[in-house]
């Protein structure tokens, strides 16, 4: 278990029975391990429950974009990705799109899920998280005062764990939100893609090639397996009870391209579509929702995982600070409020990739528009800021600033003759407060176990020029930007930290 923290939750009023965890993190892939590694950074007991037995072998999503390299780079993770490839060329709904935009790690990031999957395992883990494996979620129930999860092991043995908290992290058919009912409007299926992991293929890459009936991909990695992905236009999603069989994507393909790739052999199979909804509510008293669970989309352009690691991110500094009673009221609703309206935007954008990218004839004239209009720089760095996850902005309060309610720019500082960047500082998991160039401004000294505050030299021409002073939240988002005097720093400081 992990550590006690210096500023454990006090006692509960009146009697409580004694919770197995504080909270209890129900999914063991890239967002549940993110949000659980945040958890137990700050002190707090966690507990991941997960179905499978042991972790996944089929890597679905590798791509990780330039804002949750950031994330992962505040948090001294890159290194232990090795040196993935980077494509700086993306796209939108198949129209390519070049993602250089200001920043350490404009582009894709390709790294395969398993790979994420075990970083974040060792990390959360080591930080004192708890993994229990092979249980299958039945029953979840807020009891007043506390959450009740009950599991069966594989072998039939239940299990029954009580917490503060319970967060859903258990993707897009997620056993909790059906458990409790939580309401998930949006649109049905229309059209499917079929995707499969081939080894033994020697077929030509296609890279969102457009062909008279349909839409196909191929690439193959460096380790010769190549990936297929196939839609027929105008084919509406089957039936089935499980994923397709391989022999259901090579007869697709063979209509699709004329090739035959039956003579491959499948290491995964699966297919996904377009249907598109979100959670009404993030948060449902003592159990909220994160990732997959909270929203469904089509996977386009690896946004669906990046924007379930974002939201692990937010959550996470959050909940401990519920939990550890320094939380100011309403800080865990923001959650709910922040990521849901970032999540409908990203819902959105994909809906809109999904139409250009699986419709048929119909939808050229709308791409050759778009092509047309992605030549212009300012709808490029538009675009590639809203796949990237770069234009995030949360309304934090306050007068208006340039970097208020933004993300804390990557920047290269110097503090007395030590280098560090921005990342750096947001290492400890608490707010930071910055002073550029001169000393911080005044801030109530009782905050300190909760701010972290650091007078550095900024690199000529840094966008934190625009401020002497920024407030950041453990989420590297600006909670306030100001003059040395520091104006409104007391006020900003309280609502996102809590008083004194």
């Amino acid at each position: 278990m992990a550590a006690a923290h210096p500023h454990a939750p006090g006692p509960r009023p009146g009697p409580a029975p004694a919770l197995d965890t504080q909270v209890i993190v129900v999914g063991a892939g890239p967002v549940g391990l993110l949000l659980a590694g945040e958890l137990a950074l700050r002190g707090i007991q966690v507990t991941l429950l997960e179905r499978r037995h042991g972790p996944a072998t089929a890597s679905r999503a590798s791509t990780l974009h330039a804002r949750t390299m950031e994330v992962l780079d505040s948090r001294g993770l890159l290194a232990d990705l090795g040196r993935p490839p980077c494509q700086v060329r993306g796209h939108f709904g198949g129209i390519p799109l070049d993602l250089t935009l200001p920043g350490p790690y404009p582009g894709q990031w390709k790294v395969e899920q398993t790979k994420t999957e075990a970083v974040l395992e060792e990390w959360a883990l080591g930080l004192g998280a708890d993994l229990t494996c092979g249980h299958t979620l039945h029953a979840v129930h807020e009891r007043g005062s506390h959450v009740e999860a009950s599991a069966t092991s594989r072998h039939g043995t239940p299990l029954t764990l009580r917490a503060d908290y319970l967060v859903a992290c258990d993707g897009q058919d997620s056993t909790v939100r059906r458990l409790i009912g939580a309401d998930f409007p949006g649109t049905p299926a229309a059209r499917e893609l079929l995707r499969a992991d081939v080894a033994g293929l020697d077929i030509p890459g296609r890279r969102f090639q457009r062909l008279p009936g349909g839409f196909a991909v191929a690439a193959r990695n460096p380790a010769g397996i190549t990936r297929v992905m196939v839609h027929e236009f105008g084919a509406r999603p089957a039936e089935r009870a499980g994923e397709p069989h391989y022999d259901e994507v090579a007869a697709a393909w063979k209509r699709v391209t004329g090739e035959d790739i039956t003579g491959g052999s499948p290491l995964w199979v699966n297919r996904f579509d377009d249907e598109n909804r979100c959670l009404t509510r993030y948060r449902h008293g003592r159990v909220l929702f994160a990732g997959d669970a909270a929203h469904r989309q089509m996977p386009i352009g690896g946004q669906a995982l990046n924007l379930g690691l974002q939201d692990a991110y937010n959550l996470g500094w959050k909940l401990a600070a519920a939990l550890d009673t320094t939380a100011p009221p309403g800080l865990l609703d923001s959650y709910d409020s922040e990521r849901a309206a970032v999540g409908a935007a990203v819902l959105g954008n994909i809906r809109a990739q999904a139409l250009l990218l699986l419709g048929g004839p119909e939808v050229e004239p709308l791409r050759t528009v778009l092509a047309e209009l992605i030549a212009h720089e300012e709808v490029r760095t538009r675009l590639a800021a809203m796949i990237s996850g770069l234009d995030i902005r949360y309304d934090v309060g306050g007068p208006e600033h340039p970097l208020r309610g933004a993300r804390l720019p990557h920047t290269d500082l110097r503090t007395g003759a030590t280098r560090c960047t921005t990342a750096d500082l947001l290492r400890s998991g608490r707010g930071l407060l910055l002073a550029v160039g001169g000393p911080p401004p005044p801030l109530d000294a009782a905050l300190a176990d909760r701010i972290d505050t650091v007078t550095a030299q900024a690199a000529a021409g840094s966008p934190l020029e625009a401020a002497d002073a920024v407030l950041v939240r453990p989420d590297g988002y600006v909670a306030w930007a100001g003059a040395a005097d520091g104006a409104g720093l007391t006020e900003a400081a309280e609502r996102w930290f809590g008083s004194p």
